[in-house]
């Protein structure tokens, strides 16, 4: 249990290192509010249809798998956001990692539940929740940190590596 929480730790800290500023970077694609919220909506869209293959798939192959391709899928998308010009570009990235995310959701949860007994389920979850979100926590404050210290790009590159290192800590993780 000790690996899933902290695997997932550190992929929340990376993954939550950009969200927060997606906006900002939008805007500086020529978007507004309303190209914000097709992103969002296709990212939470894609992540829905995956849902209902993933949870079938992840009964079969096992759960593991699916945070390690969230992890490495999502370091290697997020290298193409500070190359994207347009706006369609970001619509398209959205819907790839909507597929991971949707990935990592369902392995987190079903991943939690094999870990987890009748008794003290709720705590287990709570323990890993707490963690998870203390790292979420810190990476939205460091994010802005970084962007003021550098540019709205590092955060993507930092997100990037922190994702693939938390892919390691998965490949720890004994189902």
């Amino acid at each position: 249990m000790r690996w899933i929480v902290f695997s997932q730790s550190v992929a929340v800290l990376g993954s939550s290192l950009v969200f927060p500023f997606y906006l900002i970077f939008i805007k500086e694609v020529g978007g507004g509010f309303f190209q914000y919220g097709i992103s969002y909506g296709l990212f939470t869209m894609s992540s829905a249809f995956v849902h209902l293959i993933v949870g079938k798939l992840s009964d079969r192959t096992g759960r593991k798998w699916l945070l390690l391709v969230n992890s490495w899928g999502m370091a290697i998308l997020l290298l193409f956001f500070p190359i994207v010009t347009h706006v369609w570009q970001v619509y398209v990235l959205q819907i790839l990692l909507g597929v991971a995310g949707a990935m990592q959701k369902t392995g987190e949860k079903a991943m939690l539940g094999d870990f987890t007994g009748q008794t003290g389920r709720g705590a287990a979850i709570g323990n890993y929740h707490f963690w998870t979100t203390i790292f979420a926590s810190l990476a939205v404050m460091l994010g802005g940190l970084l962007i003021d210290l550098f540019t709205l790009d590092i955060i993507f590159y930092v997100s990037s590596f922190i994702l693939l290192i938390s892919g390691f800590f998965i490949l720890k993780i004994k189902e």
